[in-house]
Order: C-alpha cells, then structure tokens, then sequence
C-alpha cells in the first residue's frame, strides 16, 4: 500500500505561483510513474504533467506548458509541481497519482491516488 499526500495548495491571485507537494508513503517503488491530474467544478479530471523516476517529464496540457514545471525526489519519494503565472482556469483541485509501472498508460494505469489539495486562482 502507498499513501500519498499532497500539500501547497492555496489562494492565490492570478499572476502568483504556487508549489504544490505530493510525500508519498508506505511501500513505496522508486522507479514508479508519478503524475499530477487535476479536476475543477463541473468538469472531469484532466492530466496535467507526470514524470517518470528518471526525470522524463510529460505535460498533458498545452495550457500549462511553459507554466508548470514537474519534479521529483527519489530519495525524499516526494514530487512537486512548480505552477508560475496563474491563471483563473487552473482553479481545481490537484491530485496526485503514482503508478505500479515507470511508465504512464493513462489515468487507469493509475494506482494510488492522493486525497487532493485545492487551488483556487482570484482574478
């Protein structure tokens, strides 16, 4: 079993930044595809950049690219999205999600998933 948690979330006005975190827990596999998806009211849940144990980014959205910068720590099995000039639309709630393989095969390759943590973006 892997927890995973995300944190950083927040208010913010459009124009700022924010950091979000994802700490995962448990039994946790280093070489795993980890992504960050993200669902605002009304809508469904969209994948929004993933990245795989050796740092081999992908982003899902052309929205974000340019915007939004992907990592992770292996040895502190955390990853971050770094999400620059902000803009309303990304109002959602962020969720991250690992998978079993170190690769992405899509949502439902998807295996564990974090509670999420909601970003709201004032204009």
């Amino acid at each position: 079993q892997v927890e995973l948690e995300e944190s950083g979330g927040g208010l913010v006005q459009a124009g700022g930044s924010l950091r979000l975190s994802c700490a995962a827990s448990g039994r946790t596999l280093s070489t795993s595809y980890m992504g960050w998806f993200r669902q605002a009211p009304g809508k469904e849940r969209e994948f929004v950049a993933g990245i795989s144990w050796t740092g081999g980014s992908t982003y899902g959205l052309d929205s974000v690219k340019g915007r939004f910068t992907i990592s992770r720590d292996n040895a502190k099995n955390t990853m971050y999205l770094q999400m620059n000039s902000l803009k309303p639309e990304d109002t959602a709630v962020y969720y991250c999600a690992t998978a079993l393989s170190s690769y992405y095969a899509g949502e439902g390759g998807m295996h564990y998933w974090g509670k999420g943590t909601l970003v709201t973006v004032s204009s």
